[in-house]
C-alpha cells in the first residue's frame, strides 16, 4: 500500500471503523534510520486507533534500531514485509525476495522482537518464482515461527520476481486460498490472516469461516470504503453500528480544518476520500468536484461540502 495508507488515508478509515487494524504503507528501516525528523515517516496519532506500521528491510541489526525509534510512536503491532514483488524493493534486497532466505528472515524477526515492546509479525507471498511452494512454505513458516512471531498474513498468490510487474503480481498466477489454509492445519497455533483478491465482506466472512484467523483487504477497502469499512465492525467483528459514507465524511471535517490551518494542500487528504461512495448515485460527480477542485490554492472543507451535496441531492432525487 506505498502512497496510499499514509496518516490522511488511516484517518479517513477510522472513520468508518472503530475494530479494524489499519496498516501503514511500507516504511523501508533505512527511512526511519536516516530521518531527520522520524515523525514524517512514523507519526501515528491516538486517534487513529489500532495501527500496525509495516516495515521493509533485510538487516537484523538496522530493523532492530529502526524498531526502537518507532516504539514511542504507539503502534499496536510491527510488520515485516516478506510479500512486495516491486523492482525498488528487490534492488534494496527485501520484500518477496527474502522468500528465499528464511534463515535471514528468521534473524530479522528475532532482532526486531528483542527490540519491540509490542508483536512483530510477518506479512510474505506462497512464495517466488521456481520454488516448490508446498515444500518451501512450511519450511519459511517453521523457521520464521521458532522466533516467536505467531501471526503470519500470507497472500495466497506466487510471486514472480522476473519476468512479471508489480501490478501483474496482484492477479497472476492465480491465487491457492487452500494452500494457505493449509499451513494453519500444519501449524495450530500460529494467527493465520488470508491476503489476496478478498473482494466483499461477505466473502471475508466465508474464508473465516473455513479457519483463518483473520483477512486482509486492500484494494478493495480502499477503492470501496464504504462497503467494506462501513460494515466490518457490526459484520465481522459483532459489535457497533454501521457508518455511512456521509458520516465519516462530516466526521473528517474537523481534521481537515486543522491540516489546513497546519499548511497540507486538501488534495493530500480527499485523494483517499474518492471511493466513498463507490457505485452509488453521486458518486462520479464527489469524485470530480474533489480531484478538480482540491489541487487549486484555498480549497478548503466548503468544497468537500459542496461535493457531499451532490451525493445528498442524487440520493433525495
Amino acid at each position: 500500500m506505498m502512497d496510499w495508507t499514509d496518516r490522511f488515508c488511516r484517518r479517513f478509515f477510522r472513520q468508518f471503523s472503530q475494530q479494524t487494524l489499519i496498516y501503514t504503507e511500507m516504511v523501508t528501516a533505512e527511512a526511519i534510520l536516516h530521518a531527520e525528523e522520524p515523525a514524517r515517516w512514523l507519526r501515528n496519532d491516538p486517534e487513529d486507533g489500532p495501527v500496525a506500521l509495516q516495515v521493509g528491510g533485510s538487516d537484523p541489526e538496522r530493523l532492530a534500531a529502526a524498531v526502537k525509534i518507532a516504539a514511542p510512536f504507539g503502534y499496536r503491532e510491527i510488520n515485516l514485509n516478506v510479500g512486495c514483488p516491486s523492482d525498488r524493493v528487490q534492488n534494496g534486497a527485501f520484500g518477496a525476495c527474502l522468500m528465499h532466505e528464511p534463515a535471514l528472515v528468521a534473524e530479522c524477526i528475532a532482532a526486531m522482537r528483542e527490540a519491540s515492546p509490542v508483536d512483530v509479525t510477518v506479512k510474505c507471498r506462497l512464495g517466488v518464482d521456481e520454488q516448490e511452494v508446498e515444500e518451501t512454505l512450511p519450511e519459511f513458516i517453521s523457521q520464521v515461527a521458532a522466533t516467536g512471531c505467531t501471526r503470519f498474513t500470507i497472500h495466497a498468490r506466487k510471486a514472480w520476481l522476473q519476468g512479471l510487474s508489480p501490478k501483474q503480481n496482484r492477479d497472476i498466477p492465480p491465487l491457492d486460498y487452500d494452500l494457505a489454509l493449509r499451513i494453519k492445519g500444519m501449524f495450530p497455533p500460529l494467527e493465520i490472516v488470508l491476503n489476496g483478491g478478498i473482494a466483499t465482506l461477505d466473502e471475508a466472512e466465508a474464508q473465516l469461516e473455513r479457519g483463518f484467523d483473520g483477512i486482509m483487504m486492500g484494494r478493495a477497502a480502499y477503492h470501496d470504503t464504504g462497503a467494506v469499512l462501513g460494515s466490518a465492525d457490526r459484520w465481522i467483528f459483532k459489535t457497533g453500528q454501521d457508518v455511512t459514507a456521509e458520516e465519516a465524511v462530516i466526521a473528517m471535517l474537523p481534521f481537515i480544518e486543522e491540516e489546513l490551518a497546519l499548511g497540507t494542500p486538501l488534495n493530500r487528504i480527499t485523494r483517499h476520500m474518492l471511493g466513498a461512495f463507490s457505485g452509488r448515485p453521486g458518486a462520479r460527480m464527489w469524485r470530480r468536484i474533489l480531484s478538480d477542485g482540491a489541487v487549486k490554492p484555498g480549497a478548503g472543507t466548503e468544497l468537500v461540502q459542496e461535493a457531499l451535496s451532490h451525493v445528498a441531492e442524487k440520493r433525495a432525487a
